[in-house]
């Protein structure tokens, strides 16, 4: 089958799928989220995390490498599956956070408060959980999405879906890149990266507190220009950052 067609499948899933887990995770586990509110996580407007997309596609190719190196020892196959694993996982992240810094000023997520982390975009204690989500995929979900791309394989017709969801996708891609360069020109005129994450919470508390309408996937959608926001979300790390101090120097 077309590897490209494999590709955008697997992409299709793994950036939904993602996307439920974030949103679940949020709703409920992390502890960012004390109100315990629905948060669209992401980038992007719509129900779908590309970087989930990306790791779905790199665990699959890394299980059909894997496939060939398997020994008769249980025990190095699952450290092997471990490293591989996290290994490349962990070189997606540090990709797309880097695309995103240096490109967008924008970081989307942030390890800083991690232990040796690299450019708070990855750091030791996540590229772990990348290797034991990935040795679990191994050995519980690939033999399914194998069964998934045969099943595709079968049925060409899904594809027409596929293309809807990329047709989707690529208008929600514009229209995020295009938010995101106002973004980034307020960023570069500050000399400074934006977190895109607590951006987003800003602007949410902010919209609650001017009581405008609550907007679950348009989250930068609000009745004032998104600068207005920025030099606010400034203004507020900033008094944040001195009240930090403040408290540290008294400890």
């Amino acid at each position: 089958m077309n590897f490209f067609l494999i590709f955008a499948f697997l992409f299709f899933i793994g950036s939904c799928l993602g996307w439920c887990a974030e949103l679940l995770f949020r709703r409920f586990i992390s502890s960012a989220n004390t109100q315990r509110k629905w948060i669209n996580p992401g980038f992007l407007v719509g129900p779908y995390l590309p970087l989930y997309g990306f790791g779905l596609w790199g665990m699959f190719a890394m299980s059909c490498c894997i496939m060939e190196l398997e020994t008769d020892n249980m025990f190095l196959n699952i450290l092997m599956v471990f490293i591989i694993m996290a290994a490349a996982m962990t070189l997606i992240e540090y990709i797309a956070g880097m695309i995103f810094i240096k490109g967008m000023k924008v970081k989307l997520w942030d390890y800083t408060k991690e232990k040796l982390n690299v450019k708070g975009i990855i750091c030791p204690k996540f590229t772990a959980i990348w290797g034991v989500l990935g040795t679990f995929y191994y050995f519980t979900i690939n033999t399914h999405v194998i069964d998934w791309v045969l099943w595709l394989s079968d049925h060409l017709t899904f594809s027409f879906f596929i293309g809807m969801f990329f047709g989707v996708f690529a208008t929600d891609l514009g229209y995020s890149f295009h938010l995101s360069s106002k973004i980034r020109s307020f960023a570069a005129e500050k000399e400074l990266v934006i977190k895109y994450e607590e951006l987003k919470d800003f602007i949410r508390e902010r919209r609650e507190e001017l009581e405008e309408k609550h907007r679950f996937l348009l989250a930068f959608h609000t009745e004032r220009p998104i600068r207005e926001h920025l030099e606010k979300f400034i203004e507020h790390s900033i008094e944040h950052r001195k009240q930090m101090r403040g408290t540290q120097g008294k400890a």
